[in-house]
């Protein structure tokens, strides 16, 4: 069935097309400009090689009425290259400075914008014969531009970097693509499109035109779902589905497969929601049709299963079409029967050359078709991958083999032939491509294993107008709608997000959050779907669904990490663009050198084989060479490391951001802790309060908790929490009775304030009964014309040395009272400073708290360096004075005045039970909220990236010993000749080896404290 549309009449849809009379649209229309913003996370390349350079420096307009940009500039390869880009942007009249990164492929450039704009930059160095694309302002935050969409697209058929460097390149020169980023390990590429002017069918043409297949994972709009129907028997049901579809209103185009029985629906969601779709369809169909919701992940995971299954269908077929040819050439001989048949003639030649013929032609044109084509679309593109090179090489073996048989023919003068080497060269070739393919399959299998987390299917409670429950009903989990109340049975996973609304339970988030203690749930408790519910029934109100959920964003974020690149894979990328070439001439050259060498009778003839010829002897050592050479080892070094990377930090409760923070982690020399909600519980305890006027303590506590109830501070929601338990648990005039509800509680017992304002490091301003009231630390009373009595002083100073926080409180301009409140300090902070410091780290704290607390905390943790009374801006201050000698700096922070610091930081660390905004700005997340996962993301980057070095080594060590071996240079010395089927063996098999060396990384184990202190 043909894709079908269906007639909208929707305002946005660009033009409304007439329906015939079966209420389908008689042309096209483009549906994509309508899907959704994307909610996955935005691809990590940009963002992150824009990290080190330019992560603190404020973007947009600068003093003076200049502007700083970036550019990505393409195409540069050594410091010549970089000089040459500078000179051309301070050849611009206006630009008053020019920066560019070698290493970054960046250019950081000052300018007057009103004698020079961005395209006149853009365009400078384009003419030095550069690419050059302005990068996004840096203040702004990693997602979707406005109109854009993300999709990600399968593509089949990729072999090495060269291949990704190719489609990479081809993807981004479409109109209207933003960004677009290749992953060879996961056959991935995510593209940023205007829909508006390109679109996805487009984008998946562009990648076959390339010479590969391409089909489309998922995009970023959430109105377009696969699904499949069982219950379609004959073409009656077929029709029945399409009048179905045809007459629901919301679906806008569909597409029917009959050999999958898959349906991909595209509708919006404005109308039709994703259960009322699949229910229409089984109530129509009057049950016949059963409905499921196909998960996108379990797409992209066959995928992987049908290339591989692919991949050994060919090696099947080559493999039982070169074993005869093999068994003839060297098995045969040795039996006089067989080979007194293989000698018999037929017409021209004998019956072992026909065969040979029939078998080597079938696997060189029918299995060997796809290097064929994925060579001469590679080449038509202007680039060169590891097929050119086995197309190269078997078609010379093979042709030349031809012609020596016809030369044979006609002259009766035979010489020998080769056709064993072709068939037995693509089957090793194919053999250690489907190896490479399950391995590479393996790298993904912690995104496996995070989709694996979420159950299939979820029980639905029916619920009146009452709110009483009238049933339950199993339905798909993809199906959940936010605001459904979903039965947890003990035992079974939460499906999605959202809170308790009955019941009481343990449940165990170690999944996710990597904590291994079950978490008690009861009564508006917050619960992450993929978790599993121990002992008790739950109720559960789900509130967010899909890309929304807590999991969802884990394997989104996951997944674009291993689509991100680490800046030392550019040197392979360089050295792909570069290989074949190389090796293609390097090839030329053996075969002249041994050639004119014999002519010329350099060596005895003596080397030349039996019944061969100088040519034939050279020609060989040629072969060999082009099939020897291996592009793809280099190519999956650092994609394949960095995949089980990520996967591995993720099931350890760190969630990298992309192979760019992972490689800075391992350089890491400083790393500079928060104090509040870090190195201490973020359980803060109200432990002194002292009044000192004449107004009442619950007075007092009222009027305090009444400004701070406003605030995020840990510390406002501890003197909330003191304020409230004293009043209903200690304040005999309050009667529990007399409150209403739950929030009355909570909050109807505080006064009303207005004008509040929160000022960060400070505390925070407000107007209670139309007097201001001040609660902060004593600068905040200061600034204010507040004294503070010589008593008071002296009571905060005994509260800081004892390391508790004293919060000064002042009303109508008088200080009327403080309250000290103590946050404890995690237990493992101590021994952690020390393994940092056993691993060559130093630890720092910065906090906003006054001195005699922080020094206090510090002492209590064995930190040396403090520094303390820090606005936020002042600790990315604090950082970039680490950063001036050129040491990596790390910043570990979980709260909003963090965000600044851990941008300017090198590598930021966010704690997981920290706020949005921080995790956003961190490059690691924590998610299990301790510090002990800080070595774990530490020594994880430093064991990765020693594997990467090892797995570079492997194959450049590989290729400096193959090459010349193959080339024949120990011939005369050891008369070693490497076959040409032996070195395609050994080609296959060098991929293979480097994929199975990255593997190894999946038998990590988080470093043990006591090991790293060396404790026994």
């Amino acid at each position: 069935m043909t894709p079908t549309f269906i007639d909208l009449q929707l305002a946005e849809v660009g033009g409304r097309d007439s329906c015939d009379s079966g209420g389908r649209v008689s042309s096209a229309i483009d549906i994509d400009c309508n899907l959704e913003d994307v909610r996955l996370l935005d691809s990590y390349e940009d963002a992150y090689n824009d990290h080190n350079a330019g992560k603190s420096r404020k973007k947009g307009q600068e003093k003076g009425g200049v502007t700083r940009i970036q550019v990505r500039v393409t195409g540069m390869t050594c410091a010549a290259c970089s000089n040459s880009v500078e000179g051309a942007l301070m050849s611009l009249k206006g630009v008053v400075s020019a920066s560019v990164a070698l290493l970054q492929n960046k250019a950081d450039v000052v300018f007057d914008p009103n004698l020079v704009n961005r395209d006149d930059i853009r365009n400078a160095i384009e003419d030095a014969g550069f690419e050059a694309e302005i990068l996004q302002d840096q203040g702004t935050k990693h997602g979707n531009s406005h109109g854009t969409l993300v999709g990600q697209f399968i593509i089949g058929g990729m072999t090495c970097a060269a291949c990704v460097n190719s489609i990479e390149g081809i993807l981004r020169k479409l109109p209207g693509v933003k960004k677009a980023v290749v992953a060879l390990a996961t056959s991935l590429g995510e593209v940023e499109y205007d829909p508006s002017i390109t679109s996805k069918d487009e984008i998946i043409n562009a990648i076959e035109d390339a010479g590969f297949e391409g089909s489309l994972a998922q995009s970023s709009g959430q109105d377009r779902i696969m699904l499949r129907i069982t219950g379609i028997s004959n073409q009656l049901d077929e029709h029945t589905l399409d009048g179905i579809l045809c007459n629901l209103k919301g679906v806008r185009e569909f597409d029917y497969n009959k050999i999958t029985s898959e349906v991909d629906v595209l509708f919006d969601t404005e109308i039709l929601a994703p259960r009322d779709l699949v229910d229409a369809i089984h109530k129509e169909s009057g049950g016949n049709f059963e409905v499921h919701v196909k998960n996108p992940y379990a797409r992209m995971v066959n995928q992987n299963l049908e290339e591989s299954s692919q991949m050994w269908r060919h090696f099947l077929f080559s493999l039982f079409f070169g074993i005869p040819i093999f068994v003839m050439g060297f098995i045969c001989p040795h039996i006089p029967f067989l080979n007194s048949i293989l000698l018999s003639w037929i017409g021209p030649f004998q019956i072992g050359d026909w065969l040979r013929v029939i078998f080597a032609s079938l696997i060189q044109f029918i299995i060997g078709k796809r290097f064929y084509v994925a060579a001469f679309r590679a080449l038509r593109n202007g680039a060169t991958n590891m097929d050119v090179l086995v197309a190269l090489g078997t078609s010379a073996a093979y042709f030349y083999s031809v012609y020596a048989l016809l030369y044979g023919a006609f002259t009766r003068f035979w010489i020998t032939t080769y056709f064993e080497t072709s068939p037995m060269l693509i089957t090793f070739v194919l053999f250690g491509k489907y190896l490479e393919t399950i391995a590479k399959g393996k790298t993904s299998d912690a995104i496996k294993k995070l989709v694996e987390l979420a159950p299939s299917t979820a029980l639905l409670l029916l619920i009146d107008k009452d709110g009483n429950v009238i049933g339950e009903r199993e339905i798909d989990s993809l199906l959940i709608q936010p605001g459904d109340t979903l039965k947890i049975v003990p035992g079974s996973k939460v499906p999605v997000d959202g809170y308790v609304v009955s019941g009481s339970s343990y449940v165990n988030e170690s999944m996710v959050t990597g904590e291994s203690a079950p978490v008690l749930k009861e009564m508006n408790a917050l619960v992450i779907g993929g978790t599993i519910n121990l002992h008790g029934s739950l109720h559960v109100k789900a509130t967010k669904i899909g890309s929304d959920t807590v999991l969802s964003q884990i394997i989104s974020l996951v997944e674009t990490a291993q689509m991100s690149k680490a800046p030392i894979q550019k040197f392979a990328d360089f050295v792909a663009s570069i290989f074949v070439p190389t090796v293609v001439t390097l090839s030329l050259t053996t075969f002249i050198v041994w050639y004119f060498s014999g002519i010329f009778g350099v060596y005895p003839q003596d080397w030349v084989p039996a019944n061969g010829s100088i040519f034939e002897f050279s020609l060989m050592f040629s072969i060999s060479v082009v099939v020897v050479a291996c592009p793809c080892a280099l190519g999956l070094a650092t994609p394949t490391a960095v995949m089980v990377a990520t996967g591995v930090g993720a099931n350890n409760g760190v969630l990298i951001k992309g192979g760019d923070a992972l490689e800075r982690a391992q350089k890491i020399r400083f790393v500079i802790f928060d104090k509040t909600g870090t190195l201490t519980q973020s359980k803060a305890a109200v432990t002194n309060v002292k009044v000192f006027t004449d107004m009442d303590r619950g007075e007092f506590l009222t009027l305090v908790a009444s400004a701070e109830v406003y605030s995020e501070h840990p510390l406002a929601k501890a003197i909330c929490n003191y304020a409230r338990h004293y009043h209903f648990f200690e304040d005999p005039t309050v009667d529990d009775s007399q409150i209403g509800t739950v929030d009355e509680k909570m909050t109807g017992w505080l006064l009303d304030t207005d004008d509040f304002c929160a000022i960060p490091g400070r505390g925070l301003v407000c107007n209670v009964n139309e007097k201001q009231i001040l609660v902060g630390n004593r600068a905040l009373l200061v600034e204010n014309g507040v004294t503070i009595p010589t008593d008071v002083e002296d009571f905060v100073v005994d509260l800081e040395e004892n390391a508790k926080t004293g919060v000064l409180v002042a009303y109508d301009s008088e200080l009327i009272g403080v309250v000290g409140v103590a946050d404890p300090v995690k237990r493992e902070a101590p021994i952690v400073v020390e393994g940092l410091f056993k691993m060559g780290v130093r630890s720092i704290m910065v906090t906003g708290d006054n001195w005699r607390t922080a020094r206090a905390i510090a002492d209590e943790c064995g930190i040396q360096d403090v520094r303390a009374e820090v606005m936020p801006a002042g600790k990315a201050e604090v950082i970039r004075s680490f950063q001036k000698n050129g040491s990596t700096v790390a910043m570990v922070g979980d709260g909003i005045n963090d965000s600044p610091a851990l941008a300017a930081a090198d590598v930021g660390m966010a704690i997981g039970c920290g706020t949005d905004i921080a995790i956003e700005t961190a490059d690691y997340v924590l998610m299990r909220s301790s510090l002990e996962d800080v070595i774990t993301a530490i020594d994880l980057s430093r064991k990765t990236f020693a594997r990467i070095r090892l797995n570079y080594a492997f194959a450049m060590v590989y290729n400096i010993v193959a090459i010349p071996s193959a080339a024949g240079m120990l011939f005369p010395w050891f008369k070693i000749m490497l076959p040409p089927w032996v070195a395609g063996a050994c080609m296959a098999l060098s991929s293979v080896t480097v994929v199975c060396s990255s593997l190894l990384l999946r038998r990590y184990r988080k470093p043990r404290l006591t090991t790293i202190l060396e404790i026994t």
